[in-house]
């Protein structure tokens, strides 16, 4: 299936501490770090480091010991309660919330200040910010607020950051439940939702909005959709069908069909793309045709023509990172509004052929820099933190902060049980699947993944009554249906805002629906005694035009 996830990813938002998920041990509903706690697992008859005996000198600080967390696999109800969302101009909206990111202290921080923590790995928000929200009581240290950033981190220090939290809108259309028969739960996901909580998004995802509004909870994910991917998306209702499921995925026996709409007159009789996949960055979601990368198969059919456009059908055979926007590409047909694939920064033939006359990492940077001049960085999943100029070059220049060649480093599979992420707010991928993905990015930028892990709840608490207290009074506001919304349901502008908040002080243009719709769509999935499927898209049929 289509991987576009990529555990081992880390998020934080507003300067916030991030905190990445370790995987659920398989059926039980407790992470395997849970059982296996590394250098500090404990054999029986011994005690785990930290785990008391030895009294504290006279004013020395107790660090505690790692707690063991099994927090479950569905979301509750305080989670859902966080926030209120509302519709505007044909987005679904959340009002901003306090959010909590929690973290232990990783090695390379042992005997360093938190001073120098922020100032060298979280450079999304000034010293000056933290100092502040230091002062307001938001970061703490083994749940003791923390004033004095000069504090010399230790082993097992459990570090707390309670952040402002903006969440960008999606497409306010309803999801449609295809099937809910005790077994499986089938939905016809809309363009723009993303599947579970990962980056800037948790409430406007379709794991939030069934637990929240349809009180549809313990799923286990069969495989994802892109976020600006719409079509058929599948749950398995219990363990032992999410199983069955993935036996079938494993021995093709479950057949994919999508629809899209590509640049140019496709050709009338089938082809067939055989050109190997590598994952180029998996921060950006960047792939390409190379001879190092993966094997994979996509058959496709011209379904129609209008003259400038042509709807295409496609059968992946293999379930690789971007499959099907990579091999149209490499065919010269790519998704007519993709926006890493139809880009271009690939060069006068957007990749053809695989010919792309330039480095990786200038592709990479090219690919950003159009987007940022475009004002579209959030097609995306970057957000404008994550990103700086060039040593040396200015605004003319732009680098990730984490670099492809960093990204690479090791086995995508392994996996940290928690950790920060060096990028500024909203960082792609916290991964709240638990389950390893061997290449795709972090914000579900792949067509499809197959994975049959229990979906488990975030690592979150409340935040301080004084804080939560200053929230909108907006948020007692009842979440009618998008059609009896309107555009009458809007977030209250006293106590809305944050003083410490980046993301209150910006001003952002909404992005228009075309822009968070992309001409990909899983039309149908089919197994040996199971077939799901959803109307054509509107974009599909034969006669339409795109709108100037």
């Amino acid at each position: 299936m289509e991987e576009e996830g990529h555990a081992g990813r880390m998020s934080e938002d507003s300067g916030g501490v991030a905190v990445k998920e370790p995987p659920l041990a398989e059926g039980t509903g407790k992470r395997k770090s849970d059982e296996v706690d590394g250098p500090e697992r404990s054999s029986r008859g011994k005690r785990r480091r930290g785990g008391g005996g030895k009294k504290p000198r006279p004013g020395e600080r107790v660090v505690p010991p790692p707690q063991k967390r099994n927090p479950g696999v569905s979301f509750s109800q305080e989670h859902f309660n966080e926030t209120t969302h509302y519709f505007e101009g044909g987005l679904r909206k959340v009002h901003p919330y306090y959010y909590d990111f929690k973290t232990y202290c990783k090695g390379r921080w042992i005997g360093k200040t938190l001073l120098e923590v922020f100032k060298n790995e979280f450079r999304s928000e000034s010293i000056e910010y933290y100092q502040r929200a230091a002062k307001e009581g938001r970061i703490r240290l083994n749940e003791t607020t923390v004033e004095d950033l000069s504090i010399v981190l230790r082993n097992n220090d459990h570090m707390r950051n309670t952040v402002h939290r903006h969440e960008p809108p999606v497409v306010g259309r309803p999801l449609e439940v295809i099937a809910n028969d005790g077994e499986v739960l089938v939905v016809d996901k809309p363009a723009s939702i993303p599947v579970h909580p990962c980056g800037r998004f948790r409430h406007n995802t379709v794991i939030f909005i069934l637990g929240k509004e349809l009180g549809i909870s313990e799923l286990h994910t069969v495989h994802r959709l892109d976020r600006l991917t719409s079509g058929v998306l599948l749950f398995a209702r219990t363990l032992e069908v999410s199983q069955k499921l993935d036996q079938l995925v494993r021995d093709r026996q479950m057949e994919k069909e999508y629809v899209c709409r590509v640049d140019g007159e496709f050709p009338e009789e089938e082809q067939v793309c055989e050109e190997p996949i590598l994952v180029v960055s998996f921060k950006v979601g960047l792939c390409r045709v190379h001879p190092k990368g993966k094997d994979c198969r996509t058959v496709f059919q011209r379904l129609s023509f209008n003259g400038s456009s042509s709807v295409v059908r496609c059968r992946p055979l293999t379930g690789r990172t971007h499959q099907i926007r990579v091999h149209l590409q490499y065919l010269g047909f790519p998704i007519l509004n993709d926006p890493i694939y139809g880009a271009s920064a690939w060069g006068p033939q957007r990749g053809k052929g695989g010919q792309v006359g330039k480095s990786d990492e200038d592709l990479l940077k090219d690919l950003v820099e159009e987007h940022r001049s475009k004002e579209s960085l959030h097609l995306l999943d970057i957000p404008d933190d994550e990103i700086k100029p060039a040593p040396g070059e200015g605004k003319a220049g732009v680098q990730i902060l984490v670099s492809p060649a960093q990204e690479n480093k090791g086995s995508p599979n392994a996996i940290e049980t928690e950790g920060f992420s060096p990028a500024g707010i909203g960082s792609p991928g916290v991964q709240q699947d638990g389950k390893a993905r061997a290449s795709g990015p972090a914000n579900e930028v792949g067509e499809d993944v197959s994975n049959t892990e229990s979906l488990p709840v975030e690592n979150l608490s409340g935040v301080s009554d004084s804080v939560r207290n200053s929230q909108s009074p907006a948020a007692a506001t009842a979440n009618e249906d998008p059609a009896e919304a309107g555009d009458s349901l809007k977030p209250l502008a006293t106590g809305n805002r944050d003083l410490l908040c980046s993301e209150c002080k910006i001003v952002r243009q909404d992005p228009t629906e075309k822009e968070l719709i992309m001409y990909l769509h899983a039309l149908r999935y089919k197994g040996p005694d199971f077939e799901y499927s959803t109307r054509l898209p509107d974009w599909a049929k034969e006669d339409w035009v795109e709108d100037e």
